[in-house]
């Protein structure tokens, strides 16, 4: 298969030799590609309509909640649990995160990149939100805000702890 033995000459020359799982990478990006496409059928089947502009503090409250929910889902201990068949655990990594490493080759080890990288699973989590405001926005808001809320809680705990560290040393 031409496309076959093309996709094998870029990925060889591409990886210099390393493991690299391009074909997962592709299926990521085929997959996230679907979804998109899915919603934004659904949406135009159902009538729904973009909005005009989106608010600034709606844009500060989606940035917080991606935060949060990307950290939640890939750096948690309890949602460790979720991302236990791709990665191994590698040890803590702070105020209730875990380090780990993913396992396995190809799409598996793609999907295991994707649930252990903040800043990967963070363009799902932003467009799934984004999406949200638009399908629906009330309960959107809604859990966007409760993500917010601990994501600021989860900063006042980190200072709090820096203040007692430091009046502990002084």
């Amino acid at each position: 298969m031409p496309i076959t033995d093309a996709f094998r000459r870029v990925s060889a020359a591409y990886s210099a030799g390393e493991q690299r799982p391009l074909r997962g990478y592709l299926a990521t990006l085929c997959s996230y590609s679907a979804l998109v496409v899915g919603a934004t059928a659904i949406g135009r089947r159902l009538g729904v309509r973009l909005p005009e502009r989106v608010a600034v503090h709606d844009v500060a409250l989606l940035s917080l909640a991606t935060h949060k929910a990307s950290r939640l889902l890939t750096k948690g201990a309890v949602t460790s649990v979720l991302r236990a068949p791709l990665t191994r655990f590698d040890g803590p990594a702070g105020a209730a995160e875990v380090n780990e490493s993913v396992r396995g080759e190809g799409v598996r080890h793609a999907a295991g990149e994707l649930v252990t990288c903040p800043f990967c699973s963070g363009v799902w989590i932003a467009s799934a939100l984004t999406a949200g405001m638009v399908f629906a926005p009330r309960a959107t808001r809604l859990v966007a805000t409760t993500l917010s809320a601990v994501a600021v809680s989860d900063w006042l705990h980190v200072v709090d702890s820096k203040l007692k560290d430091t009046a502990a040393e002084g």
